[in-house]
């Protein structure tokens, strides 16, 4: 089994999630979500993230709009809908449900091991 793919998995798992909370108070273009994920270590590169936004924005989580740059084109800049919100929280009660049973999981010892 390969480690490097299983880690990939995961990090995909979550993506979508990261970029709507990167998304909750302020209105980004896709290279300041990218580096806000990259910041955090997620490794994604671009052919990842703009068919992501683009899925995302067609099922109404998303919605942009095109704003002039004083360095360069017009930059898309991406927001989260009432929906986009709504599905927000839904995935934040989710992860921390997901997160405290992995934790329990993963921290107990077995039986075997005492």
């Amino acid at each position: 089994m390969n480690i490097e793919n299983t880690k990939a998995q995961m990090r995909k798992g979550v993506l979508e999630y990261c970029i709507l909370s990167i998304l909750r108070d302020k209105d980004k273009y896709a290279s300041e979500i990218l580096e806000t994920l990259k910041d955090a270590k997620m490794l994604v590169v671009e052919g990842t993230i703009y068919p992501l936004l683009t899925r995302l924005k067609n099922a109404g989580l998303l919605n942009y709009r095109w704003e002039e740059s004083t360095s360069g084109p017009p930059r898309k800049y991406y927001t989260l809908t009432d929906t986009g919100k709504l599905f927000l929280n839904e995935l934040s009660s989710t992860w921390e449900e997901l997160h405290n049973a992995v934790t329990i999981v993963t921290s107990q010892k077995t039986s075997d091991n005492e």
